[in-house]
């Protein structure tokens, strides 16, 4: 199963590392990354990815706090929570698909940032599953190039992860 673990990690070099090193050695694969400071300059907030039965995500999350520069932990999972990606598309835009790709970005709330002669780059946030369902809706034939972030992440309401 698909998990959301939001960490609270010191803001220093080799953190980052520690972290990415448990995961490779013990063979647990991230899907996805991402790292930025918090309000707090001394802390950052990590999210990652990764899909495993409930023994292995419980173990990773084990493992986690008991790295040094890790502060607090919360396997977003476990509770309501909102997640978002950023999605960066590039499409073949030409001819009569130019008003369907149009249509079909704001069907899916996405916004056109570039445009040239032969191609549109379209901006979309969303669920990992709304974004796939863009793709699938434009279709393959189209896409030229495609950048994600990851999965970003927060708990809904009175879930919040601070020290």
């Amino acid at each position: 199963m698909r998990h959301i673990i939001s960490l609270l990690m010191e803001n220093e070099a080799g953190a980052l590392s520690r972290v990415a090193g448990l995961f490779s050695a013990r063979g647990y694969n991230i899907e996805s990354l991402s790292v930025a400071p918090t309000e707090d300059p001394t802390l950052s907030r990590m999210t990652i990815v990764t899909s495993g039965s409930d023994a292995i995500i419980e173990q990773i999350n084990k493992q986690l706090n008991k790295l040094v520069d890790v502060a607090a932990l919360m396997d977003l999972n476990d509770g309501e929570h909102i997640e978002r990606e950023l999605m960066l598309v590039k499409v073949s835009a030409q001819g009569e698909a130019r008003e369907k790709l149009k249509r079909v970005a704001d069907t899916f709330h996405g916004r056109i940032i570039d445009v040239t002669d032969y191609i549109y780059t379209i901006e979309l946030t969303g669920s990992c599953a709304e974004l796939d369902s863009f793709l699938e809706t434009v279709g393959r034939d189209l896409i030229l190039e495609t950048v994600r972030t990851g999965a970003s992440g927060i708990g809904r309401g009175e879930r919040i992860l601070k020290l």
